[in-house]
C-alpha cells in the first residue's frame, strides 16, 4: 500500500491499463483452457463409454469382451435353482457309440495270444477256450489320393452311327485335374470352416497325400456357386412364403482396400433372410437399391419381419409387412439405461417384463398354443406401460448429453409410439421375438474376416456366400453339407424341402 500511495496519478492510472490489460489476456487463456477441459471431459466421457460397451449392453460381439480395458459384461442374476442336475437331460438326444450286431459289422476280427509261452511251447497250439473279451473300435481308413485313367471308348452302330462313352461324373474338360470329392472337401474347408487358401492346400497334402495348388482351392468356388444357383434360388423363393422371417445385416471387408469416391471406408454389407429352415445372403450395401434386392421385397403382404430397428427395414418400397422389433437389442439396450441411470428402478422393470412375456411366450409355444394367454398378456402391457411412462419422465431432461442418454430417449419413445411392434409375438406364436436367428447366421462371416481378412474378389465373395446359404440351409434340415458338395460337383443338385404348414 505504501508504493501505491506513493504514485500520482498519472502513474496509478497507467498501472490500471496494464493490470486490466494483463487480466484481459489472462481470462481469455482462462476461457481457452476451459473450452479445452470441456472438450476432454466430453471426450474422455465418450471414451469411457465406449469402453464400458460390452455384447451385455450392446451389438458388440462376445468375443470383444475380453479385449485390454474392456468392460466385462454384468453377471447375469441368478435363476432360481431348477433341480436338474448338469450336464445331459434325461429324453435329450444323445451321440454315444452304441454296441452293434453282428450283421452291422464291417468288419470282424478273431485274436488269439501270439508267442511262446513261458515254458517255451508255441502258442499257436494251445487250446481255445472261448471269447473272453469282446471290443468294437470304430475307426476311419487312412486316405490316399488314388489316379485313375478313364478311356473312354467309340463304338460304330451296325446302323453307321457312332457312339462316345461319356467321361464320369464331376469330370471336367481337362486330360488331369482333381476329383469332386477333393473339390468338396477344398469347398467345404473355405466357406464353412473358413480355413485360408493356402492352409486348406496344406490340410488336403497332409490328410490325402495330393498336392493341390492354392490356384486350384479357389477355384472350384465359382463352379460350386454356379451348380448350385437353382438351390439358391429355391431357398429364397421358400422364403418368400414364409409367415416370419428375421432379416439382419452386418459389415463386410471386401473388395479393394481404396474406398470408392465419396466413400469414407472401403467395405460392403451382407445381408442375411432366414427362417428356422433356409438361409439366404445377398452381399451389397446399405442402400435402399441394395434392399430392394433382399428377400424381403418379395415377401407377402402381412408378413412379418424380425429386425433390428434399422429405419430401411420400416420402408414402404420393400412392401407392406408387419414388423417384430428384436428385443434382444432391446434388452441390451435396457442394460446400457440401466448403467446410465444406476438410481432408476424403470429399466430393470421394463426388461424383467420382456423377459417374463418372451418366457411365457415360449412355454405356450411348447404347449402348442397359437398366442399368449390374453390375461397373461394384459399383465405384462401394465408393468410395460407403466416402466415407459416412468422412464419418460425420468428422461426428458434437453440438456444430457451424456453418451447413450439421446438413445435411450428414443428406445422408450420408440416403445410409446410402436408398442404393436415390439409386442407383435405374443398375438401369433410363429413370430420370434429376437433376430437371434439371423445373428447366428451372420455371426460367421465375422469370423471369416477375423481369420483370412479381406475378400478382395467381390464376385468369389459373392460365390462364397451363395454356397454358403445352401449349405446352412442344409444343416438346418439335417443334410451333410458334403453330401451337397459332391452332388453339385457331380451334377446331382440337393433341393430342399418345402416347409410343412
Amino acid at each position: 500500500m505504501s508504493d501505491l500511495a506513493s504514485l500520482s496519478r498519472e502513474e496509478l492510472v497507467a498501472l490500471a491499463r496494464r493490470q486490466d490489460a494483463q487480466i484481459t489476456v489472462m481470462a481469455a487463456q482462462l476461457a481457452a483452457l476451459m473450452e479445452k477441459f470441456e472438450q476432454q471431459e466430453a471426450e474422455l466421457t465418450r471414451l469411457r463409454h465406449l469402453v464400458s460397451r460390452n455384447s451385455g449392453n450392446s451389438s458388440m460381439p462376445p468375443s470383444k469382451d475380453d479385449d485390454p480395458g474392456r468392460t466385462p459384461p454384468r453377471k447375469q442374476r441368478r435363476a432360481k435353482p431348477s433341480g436338474r442336475g448338469k450336464g445331459k437331460q434325461p429324453g435329450a438326444p444323445g451321440t454315444a457309440l452304441r454296441w452293434r450286431g453282428e450283421d452291422e459289422l464291417d468288419h470282424h476280427e478273431q485274436r488269439f495270444p501270439e508267442g511262446p509261452c513261458v515254458c517255451g511251447v508255441d502258442l499257436a497250439t494251445a487250446h481255445d477256450l472261448g471269447v473272453v473279451d469282446r471290443y468294437q473300435q470304430h475307426e476311419i481308413p487312412l486316405v490316399s489320393v488314388t489316379v485313375t485313367q478313364y478311356d473312354q471308348h467309340a463304338v460304330a452302330c451296325s446302323c453307321g452311327k457312332v457312339h462316345t462313352a461319356a467321361r464320369p461324373d464331376g469330370a471336367g474338360g481337362g486330360r488331369v485335374e482333381y476329383g469332386p470329392n477333393l473339390r468338396a472337401y477344398a469347398v467345404y474347408l473355405l466357406v464353412v470352416h473358413f480355413v485360408p487358401v493356402h492352409r486348406v492346400a496344406e490340410i488336403l497334402t497332409s490328410l490325402t497325400g495330393a498336392e493341390p495348388s492354392a490356384g486350384f482351392v479357389h477355384s472350384p468356388l465359382r463352379r460350386a456357386a454356379r451348380a448350385l444357383h437353382a438351390c439358391d434360388f429355391a431357398i429364397r423363393t421358400l422364403i418368400t412364403l414364409a409367415f416370419a422371417v428375421c432379416a439382419d445385416e452386418t459389415p463386410l471387408k471386401v473388395g479393394p482396400a481404396t474406398p470408392a469416391e465419396g466413400k469414407k471406408e472401403a467395405k460392403g454389407y451382407l445381408h442375411v433372410a432366414c427362417t428356422d429352415l433356409y438361409t439366404h445372403f445377398l452381399l451389397g450395401d446399405r442402400s435402399m437399391k441394395t434392399f430392394r434386392q433382399t428377400v424381403l421385397a418379395d415377401l407377402e403382404p402381412g408378413a412379418v419381419t424380425v429386425h433390428d430397428r434399422y429405419h430401411t427395414y420400416d420402408s414402404t418400397q420393400l412392401g407392406d409387412l408387419d414388423h417384430q422389433l428384436c428385443l434382444a437389442h432391446v434388452l441390451r439396450d435396457l442394460a446400457g439405461a440401466a448403467e446410465l441411470y444406476p438410481d432408476d428402478t424403470w429399466p430393470v422393470q421394463l426388461a424383467d417384463e420382456l423377459r417374463e412375456l418372451i418366457h411365457r411366450a415360449n412355454q405356450a409355444r411348447t404347449r402348442g398354443e397359437a398366442t399368449l394367454p390374453q390375461r397373461v398378456k394384459d399383465l405384462g402391457m401394465r408393468g410395460l406401460r407403466a416402466a415407459v411412462r416412468i422412464g419418460l419422465a425420468a428422461t426428458k431432461r434437453i440438456d444430457d448429453t451424456r453418451p447413450g442418454a439421446r438413445k435411450t430417449r428414443l428406445l422408450l419413445e420408440a416403445f410409446r409410439d410402436r408398442e404393436d411392434d415390439f409386442l407383435r409375438f405374443t398375438t401369433d406364436l410363429r413370430i420370434p421375438p429376437t433376430s437371434n436367428q439371423a445373428e447366428r447366421d451372420l455371426r460367421p462371416s465375422k469370423i471369416q474376416e477375423n481369420i483370412s481378412g479381406r475378400l478382395t474378389d467381390p464376385d468369389r465373395a459373392k460365390d462364397r456366400y451363395l454356397i454358403r446359404g445352401v449349405l446352412s440351409t442344409a444343416v438346418k434340415h439335417a443334410v451333410n453339407p458334403l453330401t451337397v458338395l459332391r452332388g453339385a460337383f457331380t451334377g446331382t443338385t440337393w433341393l430342399p424341402p418345402a416347409a410343412r404348414a
